[in-house]
């Protein structure tokens, strides 16, 4: 993520902040992709802590309006989940804003999130996220790191974040959206991923009864369910690589094999984009073992593993120059 400064005083700013020291409240504007003291502030403002900006005093910023169901507020600690887990999309919406994603010149259809708690002031509900038809149900329950931990040992995964939950979960909306913008997509897709029409209920009872190691072909274990997860594991970590190499960058450091004016948002070699951040992953990695933390990045990028993620730069990075379907351009 890029730095960004007060508009007032040159105070470096951070994404979430709300104020500057010098005394300015800050909001961020999601079009200019820099921090204002003049929008109208979200309407979430004072209840969740959303600092982005609103088209208008009183209204939803573009992140808000996307959540069409939100937990009851006073029931646990839902308001603190929820602001969590809308502060990890926030975050998500403004990485893939920087491939025209959900931008004002993007002509697609937006996602729809339903923000469902387990705390219910009743029985603990049980929440299963998904995407389906363009909702997506994102459990905010998880935005408790301590829960969140348990259940990532419970099933032994490397990582798992809300921002990954968020970046998983919206690939399956992209998939959805390029298959409608480019008849070229699902041939090229099925040519690599396999084909997606495979019964999915069937592969997720198959995954879940005889879990597959990922060997060499994809990237966690989960992606060998059906070629649909395969997509969306594989789309979330090409946006981790991209994001954490990005930040780097942007923080002003520098290291051998890390080009000065490296900006891998703009980068088309996707090589040469998996390249740096791979020595970004390395280098952070190190400085983690000092000090007895995870890795960064614990994962290992093979061959069929950076085809896939050739293929999903590729097709997110530049989708609306591929957009040619009238029904699209006019919705």
């Amino acid at each position: 993520m890029q730095r960004f400064s007060c508009p007032h005083c040159g105070t470096r700013a951070y994404f979430h902040n709300l104020t500057c020291p010098c005394g300015r409240d800050l909001s961020f504007d999601p079009v200019a992709m820099a921090m204002s003291t003049v929008d109208p502030h979200c309407a979430n403002r004072d209840t969740i802590g959303c600092n982005w900006s609103a088209p208008a005093p009183g209204t939803f910023c573009r992140s808000c309006a996307m959540s069409q169901v939100v937990p009851r507020l006073h029931v646990g600690d839902n308001e603190r989940l929820l602001s969590g887990a809308e502060r990890a999309k926030r975050w998500v919406l403004a990485n893939l804003a920087q491939w025209g994603w959900f931008t004002p010149d993007d002509p697609g259809r937006r996602p729809h999130f339903l923000m469902l708690s387990e705390h219910t002031g009743g029985r603990a509900l049980q929440i299963i996220m998904g995407h389906d038809n363009g909702e997506i149900t994102i459990n905010v329950t998880e935005a408790d790191e301590l829960i969140r931990l348990k259940r990532q040992l419970d099933l032994g995964e490397q990582y798992r974040s809300m921002v990954g939950h968020f970046r998983h979960e919206l690939a399956h909306f992209l998939f959805d959206r390029l298959s409608e913008s480019n008849p070229d997509f699902p041939p090229a897709f099925r040519a690599l991923f396999g084909d997606e029409r495979a019964d999915y209920a069937e592969a997720l009872r198959r995954h879940y009864a005889e879990p597959h190691d990922p060997g060499d072909d994809y990237i966690t274990p989960y992606a060998t369910a059906h070629p649909h997860e395969d997509w969306a594991e594989t789309v979330a970590h090409l946006l981790h690589l991209v994001d954490f190499t990005d930040s780097f960058v942007s923080a002003g450091l520098s290291m051998q094999g890390v080009p000065a004016d490296f900006r891998p948002y703009l980068e088309t070699d996707t090589a040469r984009l998996l390249g740096v951040a791979a020595e970004v992953a390395v280098a952070v990695n190190d400085i983690n073992r000092a000090l007895d933390n995870t890795d960064l990045y614990p994962f290992v990028l093979t061959t069929p593993v950076r085809h896939k993620i050739t293929f999903a730069h590729g097709w997110l990075r530049d989708h609306l120059n591929r957009a040619d379907t009238p029904e699209l351009r006019s919705a």
